[in-house]
């Protein structure tokens, strides 16, 4: 029974650290609105005229390529650290990773999504 009762602590505890900052925040924050709160403020430079600029698709492409095989980084860098330890399914495992990245660098290049301009 003691463990259900640790269980049921961690699920109200984590169930109160995102909620009481955000309604204590609404409930006890100040309230006073005016118009230079209210207004648009970006690096400290007054904006001239419109404010929405559209970007390139790509940019956002490029930016998620970059992403996802830097977090492959951080799975492969166990795997070789362990490199010596592992078993043959261990490294086959891993080859197999690393050919998947392959292929896929290999089909985002041809794509042309790691073109900047």
């Amino acid at each position: 029974m003691k463990e259900w009762t640790f269980i049921a602590i961690l699920l109200i505890v984590s169930a109160m650290l995102p909620t009481v900052p955000i309604m204590g925040g609404r409930l006890l924050g100040p309230r006073k609105p005016n118009e230079q709160k209210s207004s648009t403020y970006e690096c400290g430079v007054e904006t001239v005229g419109d404010t929405w600029v559209q970007f390139k698709v790509q940019y956002y492409i490029f930016a998620l390529v970059f992403l996802v095989f830097d977090i492959e980084l951080v799975f492969l860098y166990p795997w070789a650290v362990a490199y010596n330890r592992l078993p043959l399914f261990g490294v086959i495992a891993g080859v197999v990773f690393i050919i998947t990245l392959a292929e896929a660098l290999i089909y985002a290049w041809r794509k042309g999504a790691l073109e900047w301009l």
